[in-house]
């Protein structure tokens, strides 16, 4: 392809050949997209070091063709190195010195300042929790460029033995308990995983250390209750009701028992999301994005229940359906009265979450398809709602169970 101003189509149209090729912008001298010949696509700037002819060529990577690095922003990056080259500096030099230099935690400060835009605050939150809390005590001082395989298996190993639990207080919340284990180490690994990839597209290493590292299964959607296990939650909520406890964390509860929506999606539901009319919740935010909840007679009850003395005002308005005690946010409390409830239901292991996939597996068992499950969730990829597969046995079995009573009773029957 001949030289031409850069643009997104541009570099987009792009296609990979048998060998590497540069595309050079013709607005900005120096500022360029290499096409590897297996389609990887990454930004460049070219100059010349100090002395005119006799400086030497250098040929400084962006970073790779995506978020963050868009064509604009690598064409700004690209005049800031030609113009630190116009002053006598050296980029290319100054950058082989920072990667080795650069330590792991430096990275994931430079990662969630500027390789997080397309993830939800609440994702990064959660991103800044590992990093601190297992990251950058296991590697947070070890240089990027001398992070090994043999590296990561053993931060792998350190975090689901419980290398980095703690017990501590906070200011925020008042205490933090982080107890590792294999679930957290395999996400983890999967946060390092972004991490690093992120450094390769940024030039800062060649090669992804987490690539092909072997974790431990991660098991989570496989805990639902039974219906012995429900009866015993429905009556354990019941009982505490009576005895006192927290009303908006019962609602809340029996709320994410009758929709299978995320804690979050109900503890930050507004008035103005719940439509009666179509029975729905119509979330203007969640963990997917935008998305409406088709609600049943049961949810509608509770909701119905909660609806203050001036519903014309509230619905009107975004007030929250369960609002903070204290300020003007939404209730955040439930998490500690679950662990009362359980504990007088018998249900110690069972998380909140677990709620979810037991409405999920409670609709497999009355015949719902996995495409239905997924819609019902507001799953945003098929292959999250694929992890109810399993949930299809017990259906299956029972299915097996009237057909072949169905064929025993006319193949015994006599003529």
């Amino acid at each position: 392809m001949p030289n031409s101003k850069l643009t997104k189509t541009v570099v987009e149209n792009a296609s990979s050949k048998l060998t590497d090729y540069f595309i050079w912008d013709t607005d900005l001298k120096g500022f360029g997209v290499k096409i590897a010949k297996g389609g990887r696509k990454s930004y460049v700037c070219q100059y010349r070091t100090p002395g005119g002819r006799a400086g030497e060529s250098r040929r400084l990577s962006i970073g790779a063709h995506g978020a963050p690095w868009t064509v604009d922003l690598a064409r700004a990056e690209a005049k800031k190195i030609l113009g630190r080259a116009a002053n006598g500096e050296d980029p290319a030099a100054d950058k082989q010195e920072l990667k080795a230099q650069l330590t792991v935690g430096q990275l994931c400060e430079q990662y969630l300042a500027h390789g997080c835009a397309t993830k939800k605050a609440s994702t990064i939150a959660t991103d800044k929790g590992r990093i601190e809390r297992h990251i950058k005590p296991l590697l947070g001082r070890k240089r990027v460029p001398d992070v090994t395989r043999a590296d990561i298996k053993r931060f792998l190993q350190d975090v689901a033995q419980g290398k980095t639990a703690i017990d501590a207080k906070t200011k925020s919340r008042g205490r933090a308990i982080v107890r590792g284990g294999k679930g957290t180490a395999t996400r983890t690994v999967g946060l390092l995983g972004g991490i690093f990839s992120y450094a390769v597209d940024c030039g800062l290493i060649e090669a992804n250390p987490v690539v092909g590292i072997k974790r431990f299964p991660d098991k989570k959607g496989d805990r639902y209750l039974s219906n012995n296990e429900l009866a015993a939650l429905g009556a354990a909520i019941r009982l505490s009701r009576s005895a006192g406890e927290n009303s908006t964390a019962l609602s809340i509860l029996e709320l994410l028992i009758f929709t299978g929506a995320r804690r979050g999606e109900i503890e930050a539901l507004r008035w103005s999301e719940v439509d009666f009319d179509s029975s729905s919740l119509r979330l203007g935010d969640s963990k997917t994005g935008q998305k409406t909840i088709a609600i049943n007679a049961e949810a509608l009850r509770l909701l119905k229940a909660l609806i203050p003395s001036d519903r014309q005002k509230h619905v009107s308005s975004n007030e929250f359906v369960f609002p903070a005690y204290r300020g003007n946010g939404y209730y955040r409390g439930t998490p500690h009265v679950w662990e009362r409830v359980r504990a007088a239901a018998g249900l110690q292991d069972v998380r909140i979450h677990d709620l979810r996939h037991s409405f999920a597996s409670v609709a497999v068992s009355m015949g719902a398809s996995l495409p239905m499950i997924g819609a019902l969730l507001g799953h945003a990829d098929s292959a999250t709602t694929q992890r109810y597969a399993h949930f299809h046995d017990d259906p299956l079995r029972a299915a097996s169970e009237l057909i072949g009573n169905r064929i025993a009773t006319v193949f015994n029957s006599h003529c």
